[in-house]
């Protein structure tokens, strides 16, 4: 569970950053990153709680 809570937080990093560069400077390319590290962290959100509620059994 503890490599899946680093993996979120490594991708919620890179998706602040990248959206904010989008917001800021208008960088496309950086948009176009927040958007995959978006995806991806919805992957890892839904691992997350399928991980969580079997411990919590």
């Amino acid at each position: 569970m503890k490599d899946l809570l680093t993996k979120i937080k490594g991708e919620i990093a890179a998706f602040s950053e990248n959206a904010d560069k989008q917001v800021e400077n208008g960088n496309k390319a950086a948009g176009t990153r927040a958007r995959k590290a978006s995806l991806e962290l919805e992957k890892l959100l839904k691992e997350f709680r399928k991980v969580s509620i079997e411990a919590a059994k």
